[in-house]
């Protein structure tokens, strides 16, 4: 299974790029067999903002876009702008197919100087990415200044990373079609496992 980090950190280093590794690893600590990949949006800026004003992305972007759709679950952190996420993180995905994350499971994260900020995650970005069309992960993380080395934030990285390796894995399984028409034998359903999204966010929560 694939998994991308979608970082809109600007500086080098950045904490926003620090907390999504830190998603990431945990993510392949519950599943080894997770690829990870890094997305940084600060080295695709000018070409998003051609893709504004042209209509086709360049060849990083497109690269980027392509990555982002064949994920099978997505890490996206942003640092927090003026109480929202970042203007770049979301030209990114205003600039991506429509359908390109239509399912995909999501775990939602944010960086600020502040604790006050922490609801972006609810406010701005788990709406974002509903209308999108993703499947967010019930926990988000934030991370303050003062998070960084205190207790609290290494708790929340685990759960979080749980849920998103429980559901990278309960939708990589093979699913009937829901239309197919009905098999003539048992053995036409062999390997075909279909778990209601409802199962396994209770799954997730138990």
């Amino acid at each position: 299974m694939k998994l991308v980090v979608v970082s809109a950190g600007l500086s080098v280093p950045s904490s926003t790029r620090l907390l999504g590794d830190r998603l990431a690893a945990a993510v392949v600590a519950q599943d080894a067999s997770v690829e990870v990949q890094v997305v940084e949006l600060r080295d695709l800026a000018v070409e998003i903002a051609h893709n504004f004003t042209n209509g086709f992305p360049g060849r990083q972007l497109a690269a980027a876009s392509d990555t982002v759709a064949g994920a099978d679950g997505l890490v996206v952190v942003t640092p927090v702008f003026s109480a929202s996420y970042s203007g770049l993180f979301k030209s990114f995905f205003d600039v991506l197919d429509r359908d390109a994350l239509a399912g995909k499971p999501v775990l939602i994260a944010a960086t600020g100087g502040s604790a006050r900020h922490s609801l972006v995650l609810e406010h701005a970005m788990r709406p974002l990415f509903a209308y999108l069309r993703a499947v967010v992960v019930p926990t988000g993380v934030y991370a303050a200044s003062e998070d960084w080395g205190a207790e609290g934030l290494a708790g929340r990285i685990d759960r979080a990373a749980a849920e998103l390796a429980g559901l990278m894995a309960g939708l990589s399984r093979r699913v009937a079609p829901p239309f197919e028409s009905a098999p003539e034998s048992e053995s036409e359903t062999e390997g075909f496992v279909v778990v209601p999204f409802e199962e396994q966010l209770a799954a997730l929560r138990g």
